[in-house]
């Protein structure tokens, strides 16, 4: 079964902070054994805040299903301790500031001589080389360096993605990497270094702007709840004021828009809309044509109207409308000061209910590691 595929996998977490968090969390719902290796004082993410019962939201979202072993690299004693788990571990995944586990001991090379069949993945800002790699990074910073920020929010400003998506596509590459990685293990014996930066990922995901900004000279403009490149896709309104974000995707859909939701069929063949590249040259007139028609829908109306031409759609909510939203599936995370509900794992694997293990209290699992690895 999906679920516990990876069943029998030690890996060691030097970690903190989303992007490394993120990508055991989900190894750990896979089924393995994740030690997270923490300061005294323990990862910085338990005091982001104190929202879910005096947890961190973000600590409790990243940090489920792992064990929380206490250790200061530093000393002689508990680097020798990390080196011991090491040398039984698959996978060891480490997102300190830069050059940090090297000068501790444990940089990637070392390990790989060390121990062959390791599977080591460093998580940085910037990658291993290039002007900026010994710079810190964070998820907002990225989201600006990476141009991210130019396009989004509204024409007035450009502004931040509202998660850390820097950090949560940098936890899935790495996550992704590794199961490859283990993966390759199986037929050749032998584990590999894997890399993975934020920024590289931001970059990876900007792919379709810069083909536009590299092949028109053009910067992309910002256009808020609005399509870059495809009209209409974006925010119109009902007469009741109700939001609904309408895609129209193809020649076919659009006729079936001007028919039937619009009830204006001249428009299908306006040489202003006549293609997706006009619509979207001419879209402060084709939004001011749809909003006009619209205006005599309530909320239910538009929501049949568009449903029966067979259009996209989705409303806009915000955060208290998608708490309720039924479509949303739940899970519920255990913690030392009571149960946390959250989104529940987006795989499904064979319909098997969803059962996501507490997060750890700082050391929890300190003295029962140790003794096993004297």
């Amino acid at each position: 079964m999906g679920a516990g595929a990876l069943e029998g996998v030690l890996v060691v977490a030097l970690e903190q902070a989303v992007a490394a968090p993120f990508c055991t969390s989900r190894l750990a719902d896979a089924g393995a054994r994740v030690i997270k290796i923490e300061r005294a004082s323990g990862d910085l993410a338990r005091k982001y805040d104190e929202v879910a019962h005096g947890e961190s939201a973000y600590f409790v979202w990243l940090n489920r299903g792992k064990q929380s072993l206490v250790l200061d690299i530093k000393r002689t004693d508990d680097a020798a301790l990390l080196m011991r788990i090491l040398s039984k571990a698959d996978v060891f995944v480490q997102n300190l500031a830069p050059g940090a586990a090297e000068r501790a001991g444990f940089g990637s090379a070392s390990l790989r001589e060390k121990f062959p069949r390791l599977i080591v993945c460093d998580i940085t800002g910037y990658g291993d080389s290039g002007p900026y790699a010994e710079m810190k990074a964070y998820d907002f910073l990225i989201q600006c360096e990476t141009g991210l920020a130019s396009i989004t929010g509204g024409p007035e400003a450009p502004g931040r993605v509202g998660v850390s998506v820097a950090d949560i596509g940098c936890g899935m590459n790495a996550h992704a990497a590794i199961l490859q990685a283990l993966y390759a293990r199986e037929r050749t014996g032998k584990g590999c270094r894997i890399s993975v930066s934020l920024f590289d990922g931001i970059a990876d995901w900007m792919a379709v702007p810069l083909i536009h900004r590299e092949y028109t000279g053009r910067e992309p403009r910002r256009l808020g709840l609005a399509h870059a490149t495809i009209a209409p896709y974006g925010a119109y309104a009902a007469g009741d004021g109700a939001q609904f974000i309408i895609s129209i995707q193809t020649e076919a859909e659009w006729a079936s828009l001007c028919r039937i939701v619009l009830q204006r069929p001249d428009m299908i063949d306006d040489p202003r809309f006549a293609s997706n590249s006009r619509r979207a040259a001419n879209r402060s007139e084709l939004d001011a044509e749809m909003a006009a028609s619209l205006a005599r829908f309530d909320a239910k109306g538009m929501a049949e109207a568009l449903a029966r031409a067979n259009i996209a759609f989705g409303r806009y909510n915000d955060v208290g409308e998608f708490a309720v939203h039924p479509q949303l599936r739940r899970a519920e995370i255990g913690a030392p000061s009571g149960p946390v509900s959250v989104p529940a794992p987006p795989q499904v694997f064979d319909s098997a209910p969803v059962a996501l293990r507490p997060i750890p209290a700082i050391g929890e699992h300190s003295e029962a590691i140790r003794r096993e690895f004297a």
